[in-house]
């Protein structure tokens, strides 16, 4: 393949390139949402962070199978091993059956993220549809001296499974440093250990979600439904997971050991890729902060943080305009100057949509001008092979979206391009933004029907001196983020930027 994507492994704490097990297969399993609520601006960053990844391999001619997960069971209250189901209370509160409240707040998931057009997954299981996948790996685990069962519940030993292991080795914890930190404020219950978790959890008589199984009616741990469902879909060892930073201890942690414990292999994932937190004054935006904005609201613009509503395509611009690895901040002003940035992007697949190259013969090629732009077009590259470095990406874009609007402007003869030069420009520009970035334009289909019309009327007005229309148009059009562009060539409007 022409490209080689360089992907930072939290496992190794290093960058490498990446090399699926099976080129040009690859297998990537991601972590998706607990749906007990609408998503928010977090759950958003992740989608996109690994849309871009799925997309970008793509490009790269890869054949990929991307599994992202629902959770609707078994995910409890803080993440712990006790109380309620986050669903089970969700249902309580609005008196639904709990599988109500799931495919309510799937369909809600899956319409918003499709607004961010984030590409679907190429499957999507359900924690509570692989029970029997779950309940199976329990009995290897357990086959396997790693677990241990307790009053109808079984749990995870993770001293035992520390003897010949390293838990830990993902997170960079130390698990006598984690021994010393729970024996004081954690109370053990059933289990042996502080640190050991919950494959199954016999429930109470209350509690509404439970399954038969060989130990007690009752529900799956929230941690082993990925370890199963990824090797259902994707076999004992595949290529990439991922997921938010947030999820690397202990549920990636618990996957490792999980995976490991079960089949005596060695880690399930080689590549583990994780996108950082949306933070709001430096704070992680999250629902149990109470300071997340939910998809929704940006796109209505009702919240009391925002000052104006924000598209889907700003929203992703947002996104895509820091590296994954770092921490976003919100803020007003960054969204804003996101949905120019976007609009910028979207100008130049208009630029280039109008420009054609000359009939052969009508110039002669500057040798200069031509490596230039095909080292600007490579440039655009290299932020992606570099750990998805979108931020450089969009930059070398913006750069090599300059001499495009020179060339449109007629500041640099198309002429003395090469035909080959000309179309490098225009697939890699048309390419990154729109199949690899996602981004797309958002006007209605009509749109620039209309605008023409109006531009007809401006046209009107210019050539009649009746100035006082020319500035009432150029204002009105303004307010809809519309410039109208008087060029020699003739007229033209763009998006703001």
């Amino acid at each position: 393949m022409q490209h080689k994507l360089n992907l930072y492994n939290t496992l190794t704490r290093k960058k490498a390139v990446f090399e699926p097990l099976h080129a040009p297969f690859v297998g990537m399993y991601v972590c998706g949402p607990t749906v007990y609520g609408e998503p928010h601006l977090g759950h958003a960053r992740s989608a996109v962070t690994f849309d871009v990844l799925y997309r970008y391999l793509k490009y790269l001619g890869y054949k990929v199978r991307y599994v992202r997960n629902i959770t609707d069971v078994g995910h409890l209250e803080n993440d712990a091993d006790e109380g309620e189901d986050k669903i089970q209370k969700r249902a309580k509160l609005e008196h639904l059956e709990p599988m109500e409240v799931v495919q309510h707040y799937t369909n809600v998931y899956q319409k918003d993220m499709a607004t961010l057009n984030a590409m679907s997954p190429d499957i999507e299981p359900r924690a509570s549809g692989h029970i029997i996948e779950q309940i199976q790996m329990i009995e290897e685990i357990l086959a396997n001296g790693m677990a241990y069962e307790v009053n109808g519940s079984v749990y995870f030993d993770v001293p035992a499974y520390h003897k010949d292991n390293n838990y830990g080795k993902l997170s960079g914890r130390i698990i006598e440093d984690l021994l010393s930190n729970t024996r004081d404020t954690e109370g053990q219950g059933e289990k042996r250990s502080p640190l050991d978790f919950a494959l199954w959890k016999k429930a109470s008589p209350q509690h509404i979600m439970r399954w038969p199984s060989p130990w007690s009616d009752g529900f799956p741990g929230w941690h082993l439904e990925c370890s199963a469902m990824s090797r259902k879909y994707l076999g004992e060892t595949f290529d990439i997971h991922g997921g938010g930073l947030d999820l690397m201890f202990p549920h990636h942690e618990c996957e490792i050991a999980q995976s490991q414990a079960s089949n005596s292999h060695t880690d399930a994932a080689r590549y583990w890729v994780h996108n950082n937190m949306i933070t709001v004054n430096g704070q992680k935006m999250g629902k149990s902060l109470g300071n997340f904005i939910n998809l929704s609201e940006l796109f209505s613009g009702n919240h009391q943080m925002l000052e104006q509503a924000y598209s889907p395509m700003a929203i992703r611009f947002f996104i895509l305009q820091a590296h994954y690895r770092s921490t976003l901040d919100f803020s007003n002003e960054a969204l804003q100057a996101a949905q120019k940035g976007y609009r910028k992007l979207m100008n130049g697949l208009r630029v280039l949509e109008k420009m054609s190259y000359p009939t052969e013969g009508t110039g002669t090629p500057d040798e200069k001008l031509n490596d230039e732009l095909l080292k600007l077009t490579e440039d655009c590259f290299r932020g992606m092979d570099d750990d998805l470095n979108t931020a450089r990406t969009i930059a070398s874009l913006f750069n090599l979206l300059k001499k495009i609007n020179s060339l449109y402007l007629g500041q640099l003869p198309i002429s003395s391009l090469t035909r080959g030069t000309f179309d490098t420009v225009r697939t890699t520009y048309t390419a990154l933004v729109m199949d690899v970035l996602g981004l797309k334009e958002e006007p209605a289909g009509d749109m620039e029907e209309m605008l023409e019309l109006v531009l007809g009327f401006y046209k009107e007005a210019k050539e009649t001196k009746a100035y006082d229309k020319v500035d009432a148009i150029r204002a009105e059009l303004k307010k809809q983020g519309i410039v109208i562009k008087d060029l020699k060539t003739g007229i033209d409007w763009a998006y703001e930027e």
